[in-house]
């Protein structure tokens, strides 16, 4: 197998395929410098004779040097060239670096493979890093012979059809988390309207109406208020679309209709909602387990204490209070854990290794109990201080009174579907049952003779 250039892919692209076992010649334009970068197993020679002793070349430098290759386009031809090069922008050219190649070298036969793979994953091999090959080209048998050295490198080759598909593989390493922006944006704008909130209530009220400055909780306790908010309200958006896609396919009696475009979109970016829901939930976690190592904390607690002194309160323990702390923590220690298990599972290797009832069962059935495990948690926090009049400052009412719309309007949907009347009728649908859908139908006669007719499938 040949190489031809001597950055750092080529470096890494030599020693993986030394390490599988091939034998390697490196084309340089300066091999004596060159050579000891390389393997000593690899032979590092000038480009030219590099190119004649191989059959199978690795193109390893960017689009704007290929010209310098054209002196040997002679020796090159016949010879199957496998572009690895990648582009600064997203669609910067008109035609892919895998095209422009094959159109400067119309004797060889082309393939685009292995730009989705970083050098450091070359040298750690496919034990560590993304294991996926993804190559396309015009020749099948081209494209099997480097789907056969993917394999024995340890990679796994996906044949992405012909070399119309090297441009969307060529701009996979440049797009920045494509799934993720709009969960991402979405978990901010809420974190900033709850942070926004709780500011308000906590820290401007007590101001404003007190004369009291408790700016000194933004760092953490007005954040530690926020993260949960999100944490629960990102939960029930991750199931909010499966109710309203229920709804549809209950109302128009079909799964045929298209949902609309930002319903589909919503559906397909409940994974990563989902996610950042947990990371959200994490976060609270540590939090709260900070909340007691802060100055602050210890300045009250100790005002406390001289206060109970002074007015000789001997016990000050509210058996109320203590019950309602433990079965909050409690059940927010069991609505963590679930969330971890959702997470967990949502990791390829780890979906990958599950069958599909197993997945759907940890995903809809465990993520459903996390949810109303949640619900619980928030409704153990409020208690009954959301009836207290105190609790209304400005005449808002508490942050965690908001965070309940949503997922309660999930959990009475979810109940509603499992009613046998309307779950029977939506798993029919989802069977390809129709409304108003007219089928053949035959019957015998009088006569034994049969007849055919139609009736709506409503019937």
């Amino acid at each position: 197998v040949g190489v031809l250039g001597s950055g750092d892919f080529a470096r890494s692209l030599a020693i993986r395929l030394v390490c599988s076992g091939f034998k390697v010649v490196i084309g340089s334009r300066n091999p004596k410098r060159k050579a000891g970068l390389f393997p000593s197993a690899a032979e590092v020679t000038f480009q030219a004779e590099a190119v004649k002793k191989t059959d199978v070349i690795f193109v390893a430098v960017f689009r704007e040097h290929y010209s310098t290759l054209c002196d040997l386009a002679d020796v090159l031809a016949g010879k199957i060239l496998v572009d690895v090069s990648n582009n600064t922008e997203v669609n910067h050219h008109k035609e892919s670096n895998a095209e422009y190649l094959a159109s400067l070298f119309p004797a060889c036969t082309v393939v685009k493979g292995f730009n989705v793979i970083s050098a450091w994953t070359l040298q750690s091999g496919a034990r560590d890093g993304n294991k996926q090959v993804l190559i396309c080209s015009n020749n099948q048998e081209a494209k099997r012979i480097v789907a056969e050295i993917a394999q024995v490198m340890g990679f796994t080759p996906v044949d992405m059809g012909c070399m119309s598909s090297a441009c969307e593989i060529e701009n996979i390493p440049l797009r920045l988390l494509p799934a993720w922006k709009i969960p991402i944006f979405l978990a901010l704008g809420l974190f900033l309207c709850f942070f926004t909130y709780n500011l308000v209530r906590q820290v401007i009220h007590p101001y404003i109406r007190e004369q009291k400055n408790k700016f000194y909780k933004i760092p953490i306790e007005v954040v530690n208020t926020t993260l949960p908010c999100v944490a629960y309200v990102m939960l029930s958006l991750v199931y909010l679309p499966g109710v309203l896609a229920a709804s549809s396919q209950l109302y128009y009696g079909t799964k045929y209709r298209r949902f609309p475009d930002w319903l589909d979109q919503w559906l397909q970016h409940r994974k990563q909602i989902g996610l950042l829901s947990f990371f959200c939930a994490a976060l609270h976690a540590v939090y709260s387990l900070c909340l007691p190592m802060r100055r602050s904390h210890r300045y009250l607690l100790i005002e406390t204490a001289v206060k109970q002194a002074v007015e000789k309160k001997m016990n000050i323990w509210v058996e109320e209070e203590v019950w309602r702390m433990e079965i909050y923590i409690s059940v927010g220690i069991i609505a963590l854990g679930l969330l971890s298990l959702l997470a967990i599972t949502s990791l390829p290797s780890i979906a990958n290794s599950l069958n599909w009832r197993e997945f759907s069962f940890v995903q809809s059935t465990l993520g459903f109990i996390a949810l109303v495990i949640s619900t619980l948690h928030t409704l153990t926090y409020g208690w009954s201080r959301a009836f207290d009049e105190n609790q209304y400052k400005f005449y808002l009412p508490p942050t965690y009174t908001l965070t309940l719309l949503v997922p309660c309007t999930v959990i009475l949907a979810k109940v509603v579907f499992s009613l046998p009347c309307v779950h029977q009728r939506l798993l029919r649908i989802r069977r390809g049952w129709e409304k108003g859908r007219y089928v053949k139908f035959v019957l015998p006669s009088a006569t034994g003779e049969y007849s055919s007719g139609e009736t709506s499938s409503n019937v």
